[in-house]
């Protein structure tokens, strides 16, 4: 079956196009012990820009992304954030992304496979329309939906379905260690039981939190901290003006306190970030892409003793000396990904959320005339929105 989509390639001129492309329906399966099922053809209705497709971009220039694509394939329809129409279904709904032979997606062991939807063996929403495995297409609550049309702000909301489904499952990874790694600390100060150290444990971890770097994902983890543990101290730290309006929401919204970094040294970024929480970080969280916030938890300090360092930036190497790192007791840790459990709780929270407000429009007439232009000029540009997302079927949206 053929399609309108933008893909990827390996061309060093011309990574991403938009064009007419072959789609196929292959069987595909959504965990370890299920079977195999054909899709079931949906209609694309708005599609969020992930910093993944600008990396995937990259990557294409660079000739790297034949393990991406799906087999039998030299190019991937990209695009894993947004919304869809099932004709036979009379329905809308979130596509579940990540499939294949794993009995947990968030514990992929080397035994087993995967597939993600836009990102890797999978063809994405970046198209009119494409076949999904039936048993991951999520429902939508009831409400948001009037005449065959979705409501723009709620369609606006569900972009981010899929990050916000990842600082869900780092949520419950930072309480499940954090309760782990300090429990027995707690038991031996109040002389309490094993159950009650464990849950003070889960809670202090989030004492003096450090989320260093404020893109969207970020922004949800402060959130969905906030939302469980009421007495955290949330400090957010990103180069941005303190008066900008992302600053602004976000610290709103997570009921946290911010400091600027721009124009200061390491040491002085340090310094500050300590100041500023009153102490050492006993959580802290690199979101930035950068290098710097590594640096900034061990080599200058900011991590307490006991401490777990959560690195959610893809990129960045993180070193450390042995020495202190052993006897300081630091955990460091990196997990990406969610269950099932985790997008369809992102579905009615987000829902209920303001951060259709983050999210600006580009028309999709702009975008396909020029795709690598839209990417490089607006979507991904300095001064570009928090996030961008472009309604692809506008017959489905109710305006």
């Amino acid at each position: 079956m053929k399609t309108y989509a933008t893909w990827f390639q390996n061309d060093p001129d011309r990574p991403l196009v938009y064009g007419e492309a072959e789609i196929d329906d292959r069987p595909r399966q959504r965990l370890r012990g299920e079977p195999a099922k054909k899709g079931v053809l949906c209609e694309s209705v708005i599609v969020g820009f992930c910093g993944t497709d600008n990396e995937l971009m990259h990557m294409g220039r660079e000739g790297r992304l034949t393990p991406k694509f799906p087999e039998g394939r030299n190019r991937l329809i990209n695009g894993h954030e947004g919304v869809v129409w099932v004709p036979s279904e009379n329905r809308f709904a979130i596509v579940l992304i990540r499939g294949g032979d794993s009995y947990d997606p968030t514990r992929f062991t080397e035994d087993e496979t995967y597939f993600e939807y836009g990102c890797d063996g999978a063809d994405g929403l970046f198209s009119d329309r494409n076949f999904y495995n039936p048993d991951m297409l999520l429902a939508i609550p009831d409400g948001y939906v009037r005449a065959g049309k979705i409501d723009l702000e709620a369609a606006k909301k569900l972009v981010f379905c899929d990050p916000f489904a990842c600082m869900l499952f780092q949520r419950e990874r930072m309480e499940d260690l954090g309760e782990a790694q300090n429990f027995r600390v707690e038991m031996a100060r109040r002389k309490c039981s094993e159950e009650e150290a464990r849950r003070i444990a889960r809670d202090s971890l989030f004492d003096r939190t450090v989320i260093f770097g404020l893109g969207t994902t970020g922004m949800f983890i402060g959130d969905l901290i906030r939302r469980n543990h009421p007495d955290a101290d949330i400090l957010f730290v990103s180069r941005s003006p303190a008066d900008s309006p992302k600053v602004t929401f976000a610290c709103e919204t997570a009921r946290a306190r911010y400091v600027s970094t721009a124009g200061l040294s390491e040491e002085e970024s340090a310094a500050l970030i300590e100041k500023t929480l009153g102490g050492k970080a006993t959580v802290f969280l690199g979101t930035s892409g950068t290098e710097v916030e590594h640096r900034i938890a061990f080599r200058h300090g900011v991590l307490g003793c006991n401490g777990i360092y959560n690195s959610f930036s893809l990129g960045p190497k993180i070193t450390f000396d042995t020495m202190p790192f052993g006897f300081k007791n630091h955990l460091i840790f990196g997990s990406i990904n969610f269950r099932q459990s985790h997008m369809e709780e992102a579905i009615r929270l987000l829902l209920k959320s303001r951060y259709n407000e983050l999210v600006e429009l580009i028309d999709r007439d702009d975008f396909t005339a020029d795709p690598i232009g839209a990417y490089e000029n607006r979507i991904y540009a300095k001064g570009a929105p928090m996030k961008t997302a472009v309604v692809w079927n506008p017959a489905r949206v109710s305006l």
